[in-house]
């Protein structure tokens, strides 16, 4: 068990990395309490212009959140797609990481004070999944 500060640091059970363009990289981490519940956390990792550290920007998840969280992204990103930009081509982006590119500056590192999950609130005229929709998720 790594420890970082005197202090227990949480090791993530299983972590997705995404990278955007080549200054942006998105880090879902799944993590215990010592009651062994799991929450996630989202990170956006940006490298800065100026110097060669990274902006942090994390969210903690957790799983009463779950579904309300993935019902209001879903039905954010459907409305920019169906009712803002209906033209564009959202498939043009689905690619894989290219061979060869240099990641050696990815760094995941965990913020020292926790951040509580909230409510997300989305107002938009596009009909809503049923809860049955959102718990086959």
């Amino acid at each position: 068990m790594a420890y970082d500060n005197n202090e227990k640091k949480m090791e993530s059970i299983y972590s997705k990395r995404i990278r955007a363009g080549k200054r942006r990289t998105y880090f879902f981490d799944v993590r215990a309490t010592r009651g062994n519940d799991y929450y996630l956390t989202i990170t956006e990792s940006r490298k800065r212009f100026n110097d060669n550290g990274y902006d942090r920007h994390k969210i903690f998840l957790y799983k009463e959140d779950f579904n309300k969280f993935l019902k209001a992204l879903t039905e954010a990103v459907d409305h920019v797609k169906t009712q803002l930009m209906p033209d564009f081509d959202f498939d043009a982006y689905n690619h894989d990481e290219v061979e060869g590119e240099d990641h050696s500056d990815d760094v995941n590192v965990e913020l020292s004070t926790p951040v509580h999950s909230a409510e997300i609130s989305v107002s938009s005229p596009v009909a809503a999944p049923s809860s049955d929709e959102v718990d086959k998720w």
